[in-house]
């Protein structure tokens, strides 16, 4: 009988066709058998550490790292409380903390062997950054240089980490781990007889939470600057745990393959790197200021292990992964000796070859190799699966005569049709599930409980991928005289090609994640010429057991890096803003990462008995964890361990209108961070908030009148909530002085003022109708890019009693010669002054339940119409 399509067989003749199906309990446990494979080899391997090295150990390991003194001395940083910048804590307390370990390793080193230069810088300066233009005053670092005697030269590498913390945190993750980890490597390094070709200096910076003021100070006024040929950036978003490496270069591959060949435990990602450069993390390192402001290269590199503490009071000492010091001293030290003794940096200008793709794979190894490399990589990996994939579709009609073939082809190309289609439809149901329990106020039902991911997105991918294709199979079972497993390798041909695709367009976009798609093309290649092998040798291909063993290494890949970015992200979505959208982005992410593996695993769910049903059960897996969503088992946030954030800042208000009269009022600012707005309804905010509080001020003031901290407060601003109460005691108010008024031209002014203010300023400057900004003491990158008013400026005193002196010129129209000409707003910030809370706000703050967290401190917002 010649082969066709679209033959309709009888019962008897189609039956010779199809191969005795599995019993239908087998399939759950092939689900059960993935889900250990991941348990086994995911999980270990993602929280493997090595053992920690002693201090009574040492004299048994020269030259390596000790990480019991590291834990030791992070004891002591953290007993010193916050640190923020500008305070005593953190300018004498953590500086002279500093001071007292660097002596001992001066004491303890080679002195022989080394030169070790121990200096404190304080600098001054300006920048544009994160939409405000910023300038600092005696900002402080402590910086050391160690330098080999013998072999003197001006090209040095830089190690960095901040010494500073955020607003009521210990810091003791971010970042305090990584300076005593650099204090740890600099006296292995200095007490050794190992080469050291170049001079390291070691940057501790004081100032990096405060905008990465610390940073600029240093690479932009330091002597040691210019000589920084490459950087070591280390930095921290959680509570250690393995350091990512999620930055290189740019353009400097040579980089990342010294981490290749020096990181005993790589964790390392360049489609990390993208996320980061593509602002899908709401973070920021000191790796920015170096290559914006010094063009110097480098290896950012960071802990992110339990994110949810990160910049909270739950950043201590106890939280940390005790495993951190060693794992990541390990990676450092000989990072570092590694970067110092490359001739690359001689003349790094020289080694400049575009980006790099880098990955690890499970911890176990790590693969890097330049963007021109990887598109090779990508294009002949696609072109011999297509092939293999055209070879395997005539071997399948090569034993029913010649129009079989066509046939085949024929089929193939409906097949990757429904594919494609399922593929389409899985990711457009996963996505509308997203926005489903966004819209009902549902989101974000997976923060603390991350199980709640498995029933929400990834079943509905599985339901999806699994049912249409076996609607499809079970319609076409009796038109066709195709073997099961042949419908089967054609779904996973399909995907397949569905993949190559996605290589194919991101590979010609210049998206070096482009490798990802590439590794389950590439292993799917192996599978398909492993069968073709056994059936041109055996006759017989061994299908399904030579597939499975092929997708055994991407499996633990795809869902390694799976985990990798839950694990980094889902904290992340608890403080990326109340106009984010975190579950269709979480769901994105899951598409992405499930699709490489899903699409060659679920097909051989068909070889069961009943598929549909099975298949139907991850639907309604999706159905009943929606429900779950709606019960106090999907309420995401818990005390102490997974908060809900906020902002509270306790305000008063002085409005100088133009006819001269005064508007004061004072109240408790409330800035949400994320998307669940009404959590506190019920609560905190219940018979409290003023109704249409926002509207007239909106309109007057800028900025709303809400004494705004951060550029994304901006943003942000239309979800704040404000409710009145008495005045906060300010230990000093603000005192702005108009110095001078004089026209600099027939149609220019220029205002000249000097201001006393707390250690934080916000200024907003806005021009009125017919009036512009045409010059500034402050960074004139908003000038000069014309970008909209009002413009926000940042200024940071640290330990300063001299004011603050600025300018302002305007350009009017000749019409509007009498003024005013614009608004100025001066808001002061007093972020660690606790003492000084009145007992109103106290009380405040304790109407928050207990499963939220509060950022809170008292501020003052002052405005002129001039």
């Amino acid at each position: 009988m010649a082969f066709s399509t679209f033959d309709i067989t009888s019962e008897k003749d189609a039956g010779k066709f199809r191969e005795k199906k599995w019993p239908w309990y087998g399939a759950p446990i092939y689900a059960v058998i993935c889900f250990a494979l991941f348990y086994v080899s995911v999980l270990p391997s993602f929280y493997s550490y090595p053992d920690m090295l002693h201090q009574r150990d040492e004299a048994q390991h020269p030259d390596e790292f000790i990480g019991e003194r590291s834990m030791k001395q992070l004891a002591e940083y953290a007993a010193i409380g916050n640190k923020m910048s500008g305070s005593i804590a953190n300018e004498v307390h953590t500086v002279n903390f500093l001071l007292r370990e660097l002596q001992k390793i001066v004491d303890e080193s080679r002195s022989d062997l080394y030169d070790i230069e121990v200096e404190k810088q304080y600098s001054s300066g300006s920048l544009f950054l994160f939409g405000s233009a910023m300038s600092y005053s005696n900002v402080s670092n402590v910086v050391v240089k160690i330098s080999r005697k013998s072999q003197q030269n001006d090209n040095y590498l830089l190690v960095n980490s901040h010494y500073d913390s955020e607003v009521g945190t210990p810091a003791v993750s971010d970042d305090g781990v990584m300076v005593v980890i650099m204090l740890e490597a600099l006296r292995v390094i200095s007490r050794s007889e190992k080469p050291l070709a170049h001079p390291v200096v070691f940057l501790f910076n004081g100032a990096e939470e405060a905008c990465m003021l610390g940073s600029h100070g240093f690479i932009t006024q330091h002597r040691w600057a210019k000589n920084c040929k490459a950087l070591v950036n280390l930095d921290s978003a959680g509570a250690g745990g393995r350091e990512i490496l999620f930055q290189t270069g740019p353009n400097h591959p040579w980089l990342a393959k010294y981490y290749h060949r020096s990181a005993p435990h790589p964790f390392a990602n360049s489609m990390a790197e993208e996320l980061f450069q593509n602002n899908f993390i709401p973070s920021d390192t000191d790796f920015r200021i170096f290559r914006d402001y010094g063009s110097v290269p480098g290896l950012d590199m960071a802990h992110a292990l339990n994110g949810y503490v990160y910049h909270t009071k739950y950043d201590n000492f106890k939280s940390i992964e005790r495993g951190t010091y060693q794992s990541t001293g390990e990676n450092v030290l000989p990072l570092v000796w590694a970067l110092a003794n490359a001739p690359e940096l001689d003349d790094t200008a020289a080694h400049e070859e575009g980006h790099t793709v880098f990955y690890d794979f499970v911890g176990w190894f790590m693969l890097t190799y330049t963007e021109s490399v990887s598109i090779a990589i990508n294009v002949t990996v696609c072109v011999l699966s297509l092939l293999c994939i055209g070879l395997s579709l005539y071997l399948m009609s090569v034993d029913d005569g010649a129009d079989a073939l066509k046939a085949i082809f024929l089929r193939f190309g409906i097949i990757f049709l429904v594919q494609l289609g399922t593929v389409l439809a899985a990711c457009g149901l996963t996505i509308l599930v997203a926005v489903f329990m966004q819209a009902v106020g549902l989101s974000e039902s997976w923060y603390y409980g991350h199980w709640m991911i498995f029933g929400l997105y990834f079943c509905t991918l599985f339901f999806v991928l699994g049912l249409l294709p076996a609607i499809y199979i079970g319609w076409t079972k009796r038109q066709t005289n195709m073997k099961l497993d042949q419908t089967i390798s054609c779904f996973m041909h399909a995907h397949c090609i569905v993949m190559i695709l996605l290589c194919i367009i991101m590979t010609s976009m210049s998206i070096r994640s482009g490798y990802f798609p590439m590794i389950g093309v590439f292993f799917y290649t192996i599978s398909v010429l492993l069968q073709i092998t056994l059936k041109l040798s055996l006759k017989k291909s061994y299908f399904v057991t030579s597939h499975l063993i092929c997708q055994v290494l991407p499996f633990i890949y795809y869902t390694y890096m799976c985990y990798a970015i839950l694990i980094v992200f889902v904290p992340m979505q608890g403080r990326d803003g109340p106009d984010s959208s975190p579950d269709v982005l979480l769901s994105v992410f899951i598409i992405y990462m499930t699709m490489h593996f899903a699409g060659f695993l679920i097909p051989i769910m068909h070889k069961f008995r009943k598929p549909k049903i099975i298949f139907s059960v991850f639907g309604a897996l999706t159905i009943i964890f929606i429900i779950i969503a709606t019960t106090s088992a999907g309420f995401p946030f818990v005390k102490e361990l997974a908060a809900q954030r906020y902002y509270v800042l306790h305000t008063t208000r002085t409005f100088h209108n133009a006819d001269n009269t005064v508007k004061q009022d004072s109240g408790f600012y409330i800035q949400p961070v994320d998307t669940r707005l009404g959590e506190l309804d019920d609560t905190t905010f219940k018979n409290r908030e003023p109704s249409s509080w926002t509207e007239a001020t909106c309109a007057a003031e800028p900025f709303c009148g809400l004494p705004i901290y951060s550029g994304r407060w901006i943003d942000w601003k239309d979800s704040a909530r404000w409710i009145y109460s008495t005045a906060p005691e300010l230990p000093m108010n603000i005192e702005l002085t108009q110095v001078s008024k004089a026209s600099v031209a027939a149609n220019k002014v220029r205002y000249e003022f000097s201001l006393r203010a707390s250690d934080r300023v916000m200024i907003y400057v806005d021009p009125l109708a017919g009036v512009r900004v045409s010059d500034w003491s402050f960074d004139k990158t908003p000038l000069d890019e014309a970008h909209t008013p009002p413009y926000l400026m940042y200024h940071l005193y640290s330990l300063t009693e001299e004011p603050f002196d600025f300018w302002v010129e305007l350009e009017h129209e000749e019409s509007h010669a009498q003024g005013p000409y614009f608004k100025l707003v001066v808001s002061e910030h007093f972020l660690y002054h606790k003492e000084h809370y009145t007992e109103d706000f106290r009380a405040f703050l304790d109407t928050f339940p207990e499963w939220t967290y509060t950022t809170d401190w008292f501020s003052s917002l002052e405005s002129w119409v001039l």
